[in-house]
């Protein structure tokens, strides 16, 4: 069994409430939860309206698989228009 995680700390510019911060969190978890089949959620900065950190991972029997799909899910992220990836550490067990 291998598990891929990764962590990413997220920038929000514009976001002026914690409300805002959540719808937009929402939709993009939901969005890779959907599309890519791990488990994602919010797991630091939850105070803090204009930062974010989430948290995915993936357990799968191949760590090129993993790696595959942790690089796709960080890609989709630095993608979007309305939020700026600062940084994420990745982990293959």
């Amino acid at each position: 069994m291998i598990v891929g995680t990764v962590t990413i700390d997220l920038s929000l510019p514009g976001v002026n409430s914690l409300k805002e911060k959540r719808r937009r969190l929402k939709s993009l978890l939901a969005r890779i939860r959907n599309k890519y089949n791990v488990s994602i959620a919010e797991t630091a900065c939850n105070d803090s309206h204009r930062t974010a950190q989430i948290g995915v991972a993936i357990v799968c029997n191949s760590s090129a698989f993993a790696d595959q799909v942790i690089s796709k899910v960080v890609r989709m992220i630095d993608t979007e228009p309305e939020i700026v990836m600062t940084d994420y550490r990745v982990e293959i067990l």
